[in-house]
C-alpha cells in the first residue's frame, strides 16, 4: 500500500529541487524574463506530470532518478502551456494556483516570451536524458505540437458557444490534457529502458487518466470554490466551452470518470515493476478536490 500524500510530497520536493538547479536564477540577464519563468514554474503546482513520469520509470524497474530530466522537461512544457492559456488572447485568467497569472505580474509580452523560453528549455532538458534521449525528445515533440496540446487548445477555443458534441469533446480531452500525461508516462518508461509492452501499458494507462483528469477538472470548475481551486470557477459555462458536463451531464460525467479509473487500473499488469504508486495516482485523480 502506498502512502500517497507522502509519495506526492516527496515527488514534488524532488522535482522542485531539480528545477531550481536546472532553471536559470531569477537575476540572470534578462532578469525580468527569468523572474517571470520562475514565477509560474514555482507557483505551487501539484507536479502531477513529473511524478507520473517518475512513477512510470519505477514501474519499469528503474529508480526515480532515471527520469529526472524528462520529468523536469514535462513540467517546463506544461507550465508554458498554462502561461499561454491564461493570456488575454486566450482564456484571460487573472489567477492560477491561487496567485496572479504571469501576464498580470509581468505584462503580456514578457509572459508570452516566458512561455516560449520554457518550451525551449523543456527540449534542452529532454535531450539531456541519459537513456534514449532522441526517443524522449520525439515523444515530447509529438505531444507538444499541432496534433498534440496546441491542437487541443485550438479546438477548445473554436468549440466555444457551439452545441455540445461528443467527438469534439474527445478530441479536446485527448490532446489538450491527455497528450502531455501520456508523454510523461511514456518518457518515464523510455528513461528506464523499458520494453514495448511497458510502453503500451503506459500509453493505455495514461490515456485513461488523462481523460479522467479533464473530466475531474470540468466537474471542479462547475462545483468547487475559487478558494479551493486556486483559480476562477464557473468559467467553462460562461465561455460556452465543450466539457464533460455539457456533453454527458453531471451524472454521466461522474460515471465516465469511474469507468476511466477502472480502465487505467486494468492497464497496470503490462508493467514489469511496482505499479502501486500508479494505481494510487489513478484513484487520486478521479477523487481530487482541487
Amino acid at each position: 500500500m502506498v502512502d500517497l500524500p507522502t509519495y506526492l510530497a516527496e515527488g514534488a520536493r524532488w522535482i522542485e529541487e531539480a528545477l531550481d538547479r536546472l532553471v536559470q536564477p531569477a537575476d540572470t540577464r534578462p532578469a525580468r524574463l527569468h523572474a517571470a519563468m520562475r514565477h509560474s514554474l514555482f507557483a505551487g503546482g501539484k507536479r502531477l506530470r513529473p511524478i507520473l513520469c517518475a512513477a512510470s520509470a519505477e514501474a519499469s524497474g528503474a529508480p526515480r532518478g532515471a527520469a529526472l530530466f524528462p520529468a523536469a522537461a514535462i513540467e517546463c512544457l506544461h507550465t508554458y502551456t498554462l502561461i499561454h492559456d491564461d493570456l488575454p488572447c486566450m482564456d484571460d485568467d487573472d489567477l492560477r494556483r491561487g496567485v496572479p497569472t504571469c501576464h498580470k505580474v509581468y505584462g503580456e509580452a514578457i509572459a508570452l516570451l516566458a512561455g516560449d523560453a520554457l518550451q525551449a528549455l523543456a527540449f534542452e532538458l529532454a535531450a539531456r536524458a541519459p537513456a534514449a534521449p532522441l526517443d524522449i525528445v520525439r515523444e515530447l515533440a509529438d505531444a507538444a505540437g499541432s496534433v498534440g496540446v496546441v491542437g487541443g487548445q485550438v479546438e477548445d477555443m473554436l468549440g466555444e458557444h457551439l452545441p455540445p458534441d461528443a467527438e469534439r469533446l474527445e478530441y479536446i480531452q485527448r490532446h489538450k490534457t491527455g497528450d502531455l500525461i501520456v508523454c510523461a508516462c511514456r518518457m518515464g518508461v523510455l528513461a528506464a529502458g523499458g520494453n514495448p509492452a511497458a510502453l503500451a501499458a503506459a500509453a493505455r494507462y495514461a490515456a485513461a487518466i488523462g481523460e479522467a483528469f479533464q473530466i475531474a477538472d470540468d466537474l471542479l470548475n462547475a462545483t468547487a470554490t475559487a478558494e479551493l481551486l486556486g483559480k476562477a470557477v464557473g468559467t467553462d459555462a460562461a465561455r460556452g466551452k465543450t466539457t464533460a458536463l455539457s456533453v454527458y451531464g453531471m451524472d454521466g460525467a461522474r460515471k465516465r470518470l469511474q469507468e476511466l479509473t477502472e480502465s487505467a487500473l486494468q492497464a497496470l499488469p503490462g508493467f514489469p515493476g511496482d505499479t502501486a504508486p500508479l494505481a494510487a495516482l489513478a484513484r487520486h485523480i478521479a477523487a481530487r478536490k482541487n
